[in-house]
């Protein structure tokens, strides 16, 4: 690459004083503000599945194997599962350290941010852009190589200017060298950088990442993303220890081991090489080739990765339902309705669900402006402009999500759009200041003050599930997914006629969604109506035939409606479709219990037991199987571990007393019965077995 022409010395802006430092403070500080009020946000959606309800991360240890299957957010992402374990560590169940290990993340990515802008800025492709930065006002017209040297009235050089020119060379030289002092001749990289990441990491399209807290798997895969890149650069400058070379790769392997999107960060490295540093691909191979080749062989452990979750639970990729050309014409409708929300954040969606376009007419609009846009940036990057890096980047982070392979749970989230909104950031800012020049900052100063309150506001949406699902269906009324989590929620807390109105809305809008009807099914259950309920159970087996909660529920309203048998196919086949369903397994053994299949039974107390050793009511069942198995001694100590872990239950107490009568031990039998009752005055058949007991101890 030729050297470009000496930039003018800038006058003080806004880099002078502000060093890394500072910048990382009020970075952090900023993030702080922004997301003050999510450390009691509750587990939402996903969050339960991947978090509370993930045996694997009870430990450090088996956290490094997370669920291969089944769909959840942490399958085949070992290093986002074990970073949950050390939250589980640390709090378990409770929110807080989980939400303060979301927002370091974040505040980190912004902070690597910052360095790989304001690293970038000094480089020489970038230099034209610092250098119409004048003390004159915006819209310098001083180009870079219009430096001017001051001369005397006859037109001579006077000695005052010499010795200018040779501090400007000087300078100049430095700044060629890329040496630390070369710093000095931008003062506006800083600002620019810092106005770069505040914008990024205050925008409130950003929250889903960072407060929905399963969404790490997003912000951390970021982060790394950000690391790798930010590893390489500092690998490149003189005299840089080997460590940032090791740093870089190890960084991309942890990425690799978080998150598909990382795929591309080995090729946007490689190209950052080729953009920024060297003059063609060969002087990229003869000086960094062995480095790129490390990096590209992370993409193994993403293989492997990605080859033992398959689909992730028939979520995503090829063997899905959806076309992979259906999916694509329809992302190129949410790549320009991302574009939107970088400028005009609203309104902002938490879960927008399923949709695909009918056909190419339908995305001529947005295609119109997001292909030009793609043609643009692979057009700029061919001829080596920093404008076209960030764009290609861009299209390059969303492409594992908006491209041919479909992702069927949902076609649009604001979480992806997390890492490519620092593209728009970076283009916004230098397209501005590029035309303000030093007034910029004051619109980035109002712009981060603007985003940062409408984060603020947008965190308030997440207080509870409720709200989040209200908000939810207030903006997308037509979503049935929508409208089926709401219901189950107002289920959940016993608003049951707000439960049935919103999922026989969802039916209504989507008759296709197994979700819905298996929630509406719920609801009819929970008033009692099993007929109704196991109709709906019917039709969401229908829509779809291994849905494990759908088989559970329906084997419940069969054994309601006395069709034990039924309901025994029912059970067996959720407990097939999902083993670690542990309320499947439990209704399973309770009815081959009822059934006299007590071997049967036992054996399935025993494996849930085995996952779920503080289940005081399977513990307690399990003890009356042994019994009737002829094992009184292994059942009767069943019934006193049931006790211990749950010693307020009065049906507990109750059933141990009666292992205890038979086992010809009144005194402590009558002590159990009588402690139900205290515990239960109402309970007649406790009080019952305590009068008989006691009758039994007055007759000796």
């Amino acid at each position: 690459m030729a050297n470009a022409s000496p930039a003018p010395v800038p006058s003080a802006g806004p880099g002078v004083g502000l060093t890394p430092l500072l910048a990382a403070l009020v970075l952090v500080g900023a993030a702080l503000l922004a997301y003050h009020n999510t450390f009691q946000v509750p587990f939402l959606f996903d969050d339960n599945s991947s978090i509370r309800d993930n045996p694997s991360i009870r430990s450090l240890a088996s956290a490094w194997l997370p669920p291969p299957t089944g769909g959840l957010t942490v399958s085949g992402r070992p290093l986002l599962n074990f970073t949950l374990a050390v939250n589980y560590a640390v709090s378990g169940t409770e929110v807080w350290s989980y939400h303060a290990v979301n927002l370091l993340i974040h505040a980190l990515a912004g902070c690597v941010l910052f360095g790989i802008v304001r690293r970038t800025l000094l480089r020489p492709p970038c230099r034209s852009l610092l250098a119409r930065s004048t003390s004159s006002g915006p819209r310098a017209s001083r180009g870079a190589g219009d430096a001017r040297v001051p001369t005397n009235a006859s037109g001579a050089e006077s000695p005052a200017s010499r010795l200018l020119q040779k501090t400007v060379e000087t300078r100049v030289s430095a700044f060629r060298d890329e040496s630390p002092a070369s710093r000095l001749l931008q003062p506006d990289a800083c600002g620019l950088a810092l106005a770069v990441a505040l914008l990024w990491t205050l925008h409130p399209l950003q929250t889903e990442a960072v407060t929905y807290l399963v969404q790490r798997a997003e912000s951390l895969v970021g982060l790394l993303y950000l690391l790798t890149l930010w590893c390489f650069i500092r690998s490149v400058e003189p005299e840089a220890p080997p460590r940032w070379r090791w740093f870089a790769f190890v960084a991309c392997l942890g990425g690799m081991a978080t998150k598909e999107v990382m795929v591309t960060a080995p090729v946007m490295v490689a190209l950052y090489d080729r953009v920024f540093l060297a003059t063609s691909w060969r002087e990229v191979w003869e000086k960094r080739g062995r480095r790129h080749l490390a990096l590209a062989g992370t993409w193994l452990v993403l293989g492997a990765l990605v080859l033992a979750t398959g689909t992730r639970g028939g979520t995503a990729g090829w063997g899905t339902s959806v076309a992979p050309l259906a999916y694509a014409l329809t992302q190129i409708g949410v790549v320009a309705d991302y574009l939107r929300l970088a400028f005009w954040p609203q309104p902002l969606i938490f879960d927008y669900g399923q949709f695909l376009v009918g056909g190419a007419g339908e995305v001529l609009l947005p295609a119109l402006l997001v292909l030009p846009l793609l043609a643009m940036s692979l057009y700029a990057l061919g001829r080596g402009q920093p404008a076209g890096y960030a764009g290609v980047f861009f299209f390059a982070v969303l492409a594992p999500t908006s491209s041919l392979v479909p992702v069927v749970t949902q076609t649009m989230n604001e979480h992806r759009m997390y890492l490519p909104l620092a593209a728009v950031a970076v283009l916004f800012v230098t397209a501005v200041y590029s035309r303000l020049g030093r007034w910029s900052f004051a619109l980035f100063f109002v712009g981060a003050l603007a985003l940062g309150g409408a984060t603020v506001r947008r965190n308030l949406a997440y207080r509870t599930e409720l709200t989040l699902w209200e908000d939810t269906v207030a903006k997308r009324p037509a979503s049935a997914r929508a409208l089926a989590a709401l219901g189950a929620i107002h289920q959940r807390e016993g608003r049951l006629d707000a439960a049935l109105a919103a999922l026989q809305a969802a039916v209504r809008v989507a008759p296709a969604s197994a979700e819905a009807h298996n929630n509406l099914g719920n609801v009819w259950m929970k008033l009692g109506r099993w007929a109704e309920a196991a109709e709906c159970f019917q039709a969401a087996l229908a829509r779809a035939p291994a849905e494990p909660f759908a088989l559970n529920n329906l084997g419940n309203a069969y054994l309601q409606l006395g069709r034990g048998s039924e309901a025994l196919v029912q059970l067996a086949a959720a407990v097939r479709a999902k083993p670690d369903l542990h309320e499947a397994r439990f209704n399973l053994a309770n009815t081959l219990a009822q059934a006299g299949r007590l071997d049967e039974a036992a054996t399935h107390f025993a494996i849930l037991l085995a996952a779920r050793p503080d289940d005081a009511e399977a513990r307690s069942n399990f003890g009356e199987v042994l019994r009737q198995l002829g094992r009184a001694p292994e059942g009767l100590a069943q019934l006193e571990a049931a006790v211990r872990l749950k010693p307020g239950s009065a049906v507990l107490h109750n059933n141990l007393g009666g292992a205890l009568a038979e086992a010809g031990r009144p005194a402590e039998a009558l002590a159990q019965f009588r402690e139900a009752v205290r515990l239960d005055p109402n309970f007649k058949q406790a009080r019952e077995n305590a009068e008989r007991a006691a009758r039994q101890i007055g007759g000796h």
